[in-house]
């Protein structure tokens, strides 16, 4: 028999077709036990599951089709009894090896064939019987079996208490189980303690307990343990019992209080309704828009779209889609700052007070935003103003921009533009899509609560596009004094004042802005900290600011000015002060864990102590005293502030000359290569190198840090310096860096990035820098501090710089 053809125990409902015409009557209880001591040697064997079957129990069940020649048999049998075991394995197939040994036979009292060709029995389960020997034939398993009929028991004190105890615990069982409790109640009306053996069998299949465990108390043959595991199932299943009760039990409990509070809301709104002190949802919605409407001072278009609108709303069921899309409209429309504007402080001394609080140096910066808000004093508004805060990463850029809303008592709001490629983001979605909401800055202007709120756009200079439209082009419009005034956003679809706001931006780099984008904005440009600035950050900021991230007292760790400088130096050369702050957390962390030991109770961090906690310098001092031929020192700018860069040129004899140029050059500077290289050759006699020099030698230009791009003209004179010194076989002097671009003809051309490469210098330990004299009013505007101790040299032509950079 295979697995999908399972002998079951069900209860049917009997259909009166019968297998064969003539059926006896089932037998009365007398003769069931005269037929008891005469109960066949040999049973036909029939498997059952998931459960075993106990005597004394009268069941029906369903028997597949292909087992039905087999219960026809036992029917034409004068006992017309079969053996029913449990399989071992309830998923194995069918075979002597996976059945039990211990089963019970029983009798087919009567049985019934369905239509769809499977049978139904009912069968009186009758006694135990162990398997002597199995016998396959072609209709099924046999097996001889040896019967262990209940014997006579002489009731001990012993077996009467294991039997109150089963009786106790069925009682138990029939409260907590109201399913079972019928079958429980007719068993001890009809049974006494007379009979242990069939008041444990009775007990334990009424359980819940697997099929192995029910095995297991029918193989039991002594009666004492069997009552004993018996006793056990039942406990189990009173405790399983009492869990379903407490569970069912708290389902009520919770659903009761959610119905007793839903029928009690729905009192206290119809009572309310009643006394006039709450309208109907939406007369109560209408009016909060029309309250609100009170206190704002909208255009004319915006009114009328309001009243066009409520209109609507009022002849709107609220269970119609198109009640929830105007609903939300006139939320948005009437939650704007319709002509609320906050007070703007013009007072220089406090906005000086706010900046000088926030930012330490930065005093162009500083500078150029109190100029702004001057003119904002004496214009009496600061309208049409949009600033754009370029410099490298750490800079203070965003915090510039808090604190100028601080100055100025404006609320502040601030969203990124980095990697935004849908145009719905700056300008909204149009009310017709599922989901519809408006663009960022009309967000931001609901969050404000204000019309001239600052509003922050931060890395503008990393904006995208897409197949959804470009927001740099979006932009536009915002950005436009001109267009602002009018701004339409596609879920409003009405006029938005946005002249008052105080637009400002922040970008790395102005190169990848575009050019109309570009034109409406202000730039002020932030190049980044010199040491010493960085050290008194470090002391008034950061440290304790981390001091408090990491739940220290003030004072309990105290870093040295030595110390920094040691970080700074070694740890963070960037122009920011990110990585400086990483690393202060670094010595707090370990702080930390100090104190968590209680080994220590304050912690002073000296200069030598810095690589037990930060691990080896990330940067090491570069050796820009020392000159070797063919080396020099060129100053650049990047996206992360200033740089220098040591440019190496080298020779080796050949027959054919020949220039290359490695270090991951762009297309610009490879350029910038080849023109010093030809200004190079083309003036050889004036450089004092023989004229057949470049015909004997192929050259090589490097410029180090090969993993890292580079790009620009202005390292045109310090290749050309490179390649003199490189043929002349002659060091430059110490301590110098230049930067310049150089034309065939030998003019120095200007270069952008002047104080980054200046503070770049600084920190690079140079003391002598060579520019383009179109620079020299960059210089001549930079603080005295940056040019202290620096000697400048300003060239218009190469044989300047050519004089400067060999002399001494």
């Amino acid at each position: 028999m295979s697995n999908d053809e399972k002998v079951t125990p069900e209860a049917p409902e009997i259909v009166e077709t019968p297998i064969e015409e003539t059926i006896e009557e089932p037998e009365t209880e007398s003769s069931l036990i005269l037929a008891g001591e005469l109960l066949p040697p040999t049973l036909p064997i029939l498997p059952i599951r998931p459960r075993p079957f106990f005597p004394g129990i009268h069941i029906p069940m369903q028997v597949p089709e292909n087992e039905i020649p087999m219960v026809e048999l036992t029917l034409d049998s004068s006992h017309r009894t079969l053996g029913l075991i449990l399989p071992r394995d309830l998923e194995a197939e069918d075979s002597i090896e996976n059945l039990h040994t211990v089963g019970v036979a029983a009798k087919i009292l009567k049985a019934f064939k369905d239509d769809d060709g499977g049978a139904h029995i009912l069968i009186g389960c009758l006694e135990r019987f162990t398997i002597q020997e199995f016998t396959e034939a072609e209709e099924g398993i046999y097996a001889r079996v040896e019967y262990h009929l209940a014997p006579s028991v002489e009731l001990s004190e012993e077996i009467k208490a294991y039997s109150m105890a089963v009786i106790s615990a069925l009682k138990d069982l029939m409260k907590a189980s109201p399913l079972q409790s019928e079958a429980i109640k007719m068993f001890l009306s009809r049974s006494s303690l007379d009979d242990p053996g069939r008041l444990a069998d009775f007990a334990a299949s009424l359980t819940t307990a697997d099929g192995q465990e029910l095995q297991e108390i029918l193989a039991e043959l002594d009666l004492v343990q069997r009552i004993d595991k018996t006793l056990l199932l039942l406990q189990k299943e009173l405790e399983v019992s009492k869990l379903q009760q407490k569970i069912t039990k708290q389902i009520e409990e919770k659903m009761s209080k959610q119905q007793r509070e839903f029928f009690l809301r729905e009192q206290l709104k119809a009572i309310k309704q009643e006394l006039g002190l709450e309208k109907e949802g939406k007369t109560a919605e209408i009016e909060k828009f029309l309250d609100r409407l009170r206190t704002l001072k909208l255009n004319d278009e915006a009114r009328k779209a309001v009243e066009d609108e409520l209109q609507k709303l009022q002849i709107l069921e609220p269970s119609s889609p198109e009640y929830n899309v105007t609903h939300s409209y006139l939320d948005w429309l009437t939650i704007l700052p319709w002509g609320k504007s906050s007070k703007d402080h013009y007072n220089l001394n406090r906005a000086r007070r706010i900046l000088d609080r926030d930012h330490y140096g930065l005093q162009d910066v500083k500078d150029r935003i109190l100029e702004f808000i001057a003119v904002g004093k004496m214009k009496g508004d600061i309208a049409g103003s949009i600033l754009c805060l370029v410099g490298p990463p750490g800079v203070g850029k965003t915090s510039v921009g808090m604190s100028i809303a601080d100055a100025l008592g404006r609320k502040f709001y601030r969203f990124s533009l980095g990697g935004m490629r849908d145009e719905a983001e700056i300008k909204g979605h149009r009310r017709t899509y599922i989901g519809a909401m408006p663009g960022k800055f009309v967000q931001a202007l609901k969050t404000a609560g204000t019309d001239n709120p600052v509003i922050m756009l931060d890395e503008i200079d990393k904006i995208g596009a897409s197949f959804r439209g470009d927001p740099a082009s979006a932009l536009l419009e915002v950005l436009d004094p001109e267009q602002n005034p009018s701004f339409r956003d596609h879920y409003l679809d009405v006029p938005f004042d946005l002249s008052n706001v105080l637009f400002v931006t922040t970008a790395n780099q102005l190169d990848t802005i575009p050019g109309p984008l570009l034109d409406r904005m202000e730039v002020i440009r932030l190049s980044g900290y010199i040491l010493e600035e960085k050290v008194e950050i470090a002391r008034r900021y950061l440290i304790p600011k981390a001091l408090k991230q990491h739940g220290l007292e003030k004072g309990q760790v105290l870093i040295r000015k030595p110390a920094l400088v040691r970080i700074i130096d070694g740890y963070a050369r960037e122009a920011g002060v990110r990585n400086l702050e990483k690393m202060i957390r670094k010595i707090m962390r370990r702080a930390a864990l100090t104190f968590s030991t209680g080994s220590e109770s304050k912690l002073i961090v000296n200069a030598r102590q810095i690589e037990e906690y930060l691990g080896k310098p990330v940067f090491t001092d570069e050796d820009l005293l020392e000159s070797n031929p063919g080396i020099v020192t060129g100053l650049a700018w990047t996206s992360l502030g200033g740089a220098t860069l040591q440019i190496e040129a080298t020779a080796v004899g050949s027959k054919q000359k020949g220039f290359k140029q490695t270090g991951q050059l762009g297309n610009v500077m490879v350029e910038s290569s080849e023109i010093a290289y030809s200004y190079v050759m083309g003036n050889l006699e004036e450089l004092g190198g023989p004229d057949d020099y470049f015909d004997k030698h192929f050259v090589h230009l490097h410029v180090p840090a090969g993993a890292t791009p580079k790009d620009g003209p202005s390292a045109g004179i310090t290749m050309a310096t490179a390649l003199i010194s490189m043929m002349q076989g002659k060091p430059i002097r110490k301590k110098l860096g230049m930067t310049g671009e150089l034309t065939l003809t030998g003019r120095v051309l200007p270069i952008g990035g002047v104080k980054e490469k200046v503070i770049a210098a600084r920190r690079a330990g140079l003391e002598t820098l060579i520019f383009p004299e179109a620079n020299r009013k960059d210089v001549e505007e930079l603080p005295d501090y940056l040019r202290e101790g620096m000697t400048f040299h300003f060239a218009r032509d190469y044989h300047q710089v050519r004089r400067w950079a060999f002399s001494g």
